[in-house]
């Protein structure tokens, strides 16, 4: 398990840095409504975590709400946030989204981002229908989330085993031959939990136009942003020849998405 995963505070700034040099502006530098942060504008983050993610739209302006299910998460959002200058401006609740109101957090939204969490949530389709209520008419939603099949699809970076955590596409193996390579089975069950909602890029599309949404952006990485902060990295986006269906979701590290109601 990498350093950052287990120092809360390393990570919720690590977030922030991200969040605030390239989502912002993939979100805001386009021509929809919100190209500009104004304390008018509002915006949700499911899946919030520490809220790191959310700083730099508090800082920009907006009025936010997170929405986190892990207890220890929210906790630590409500302990970086308490001396935060712009703090009456940021709610965050301990709640499953779905178990969350619109009336509750004041709703609708301009934006609504997911940052890493999509791939967490059983049943996609089920949510992106749950999650249109949450936007204004003219709203857009966010997402980053790295294909089920790129080398570390199975977020297998956090377990606690070392050579586990650096393994690429290990994820990817049956749960026999993860046995015979002598993997926990603590970790087999994790990763057999992502494999569950593990999603690819055909996939995320195909429920996009399912559930009539239209998407504003689209972008594919090479190198994930988000490795910059992290690794030191230059991020890359892939070049157009290797958008090959199937075979992209190996090496595709990110995908960034920015959608609206159709």
């Amino acid at each position: 398990m990498q350093k950052r995963h287990l120092d809360r505070q390393l990570y919720f700034n690590e977030q922030s840095i991200s969040t605030k040099k390239f989502v912002l502006p993939y979100i805001t530098n386009t021509n929809n409504p919100q190209q500009k942060a104004s304390r008018h504008y509002r915006v949700l983050e499911v899946g919030c975590g520490e809220g790191g993610n959310l700083q730099p739209f508090l800082e920009s302006g907006y009025e936010c709400w997170g929405v986190e299910l892990t207890k220890t998460s929210y906790d630590n959002a409500l302990k970086f946030y308490a001396e935060h200058p712009f703090k009456e401006n940021i709610h965050i609740l301990n709640k499953d989204i779905y178990d969350v109101t619109v009336s509750e957090v004041k709703g609708p939204f301009d934006i609504i981002f997911l940052k890493d969490v999509i791939e967490h949530i059983p049943h996609q389709e089920n949510f992106m229908k749950h999650l249109k209520q949450f936007m204004s008419a003219d709203g857009v939603v966010f997402f980053a989330f790295p294909p089920w099949r790129m080398p570390f699809g199975g977020h297998q970076q956090v377990s606690t085993s070392k050579w586990v955590s650096h393994c690429p596409y290990i994820h990817l193996l049956p749960k026999c031959m993860l046995r015979l390579f002598g993997v926990s089975g603590g970790d087999i069950e994790f990763l057999e939990d992502l494999r569950k909602t593990g999603i690819g890029i055909r996939r995320f599309d195909k429920i996009l136009k399912a559930e009539n949404y239209t998407v504003i952006k689209k972008t594919q990485w090479l190198i994930n942003p988000n490795y910059e902060t992290k690794f030191g990295l230059k991020p890359r986006k892939l070049p157009r020849v290797l958008h090959i269906p199937f075979l992209q979701d190996f090496y595709t590290s990110a995908m960034y998405y920015l959608i609206k109601k159709s």
